[in-house]
């Protein structure tokens, strides 16, 4: 029997991701991939995986699972859900375990993972990762092109996950201390290539305004409400160019769209700027109606805030910890052995 995960009810949005498919966009395929890596890569890390290893990617609201697997070792990073282990068949009461920390389930329990807060997206990490056969280098789904993950789509009810690890290796639990996931209060982008296609008035525009997010925006884009930006005499719409993750394409309505994980590899709207990588994670949390403001910041700030994100990334190992167990008593063993030899009497002093 294959080990596996089933699926008993899929979540709102889960679909199986790792670092993305690199390499490939020249041919119109986009890169996909997770939308907050930090969390992803902290989910492979608490059950020993490498951090590119494909995981569950969780938006707003968590599956429901059955493990067909001797014993499974899972970690939840990202938004916070109520995440709770059932008994099988509902028999006997079961436990809850806490997110940004290991757990290992035994065959017939069911995972049951709630809606997120705090975040739009949550990651599930099993130890070894899912036996599903890349495509073009990469476990990611993009929904749009039905490419990669299970069978290229969303997660459904009867699903069947195959796991590369019939067993979890006999370990103790882990946990890392959660991460901030707060965005920052004001994205910092640097400005253009086609920033030259607007009015001055509209780049002040952009950095003194707030805007909020659509409920319109998905994984290939997110798109703003707010005061739209003005285009210059040379108008929207240039001969189509690369598409770079993080770009904020300006269509006619003059509504600004930051472009994610999925987004489309060429574009033929101006790009008034683009958002520095060490933000995007941030972005990936954001959910709809959430605020955003922006500030304009040069290349060799955007430099040295890549590194210090990935130095930050690096030093996630060194702060996984145990889990500490509450300290119990075998009262039934303590009661057989014989620990005191003798009574002392209070009013004498000596041995009664």
């Amino acid at each position: 029997m294959t080990a596996a995960l089933r699926v008993v009810t899929p979540g709102l949005m889960t679909t199986l991701q790792d670092l993305g498919r690199p390499g490939y966009q020249r041919l119109g395929v986009p890169v996909s991939g997770a939308l907050d890596q930090v969390s992803f890569r902290a989910a492979n890390l608490l059950v020993g995986n490498g951090q590119g290893v494909g995981a569950l990617e969780i938006a707003y609201q968590g599956p429901t699972l059955s493990v067909e697997a001797d014993s499974v070792r899972i970690a939840v990073a990202g938004g916070r859900a109520p995440i709770d282990v059932l008994a099988p068949n509902s028999a006997g009461s079961g436990r809850r375990i806490a997110p940004w920390e290991s757990a290992r389930l035994l065959r017939g329990e069911v995972l049951s993972i709630g809606a997120l807060s705090g975040s739009a997206v949550a990651y599930l990490a099993v130890e070894g990762g899912f036996a599903i056969a890349p495509k073009l280098g990469s476990q990611s789904t993009l929904t749009r092109a039905a490419i990669g993950g299970f069978e290229g789509r969303a997660l459904k009810a009867a699903d069947v996950l195959p796991l590369r690890q019939a067993a979890a290796a006999e370990r103790d639990e882990v946990i890392l201390p959660s991460f901030d996931l707060a965005p920052p209060k004001r994205v910092r982008i640097v400005l253009g290539p086609q920033d030259d296609h607007f009015t001055p008035a509209a780049l002040r525009t952009l950095l003194a305004s707030t805007y909020s997010v659509s409920r319109a925006s998905d994984r290939m884009g997110m798109r703003l409400e707010g005061p739209p930006l003005e285009h210059s005499h040379k108008g929207y719409d240039i001969v189509s160019d690369g598409i770079a993750l993080g770009s904020i394409q300006v269509p006619g309505n003059g509504l600004p769209i930051i472009l994610l994980a999925d987004r489309q590899t060429t574009g033929g709207y101006c790009k008034v700027a683009t958002v520095i990588s060490a933000d995007i994670p941030s972005l990936g949390r954001l959910t709809p109606g959430a605020r955003i403001a922006f500030a304009a910041v040069g290349i060799e700030t955007a430099e040295a805030a890549a590194r210090q994100l990935a130095s930050d990334i690096a030093a996630m190992a060194a702060s996984i910890s145990p889990v500490r167990r509450p300290f119990l008593i075998d009262a039934k063993r303590l009661m057989a052995e014989n620990l005191v030899s003798g009574v002392v009497n209070a009013r004498g002093g000596g041995d009664a």
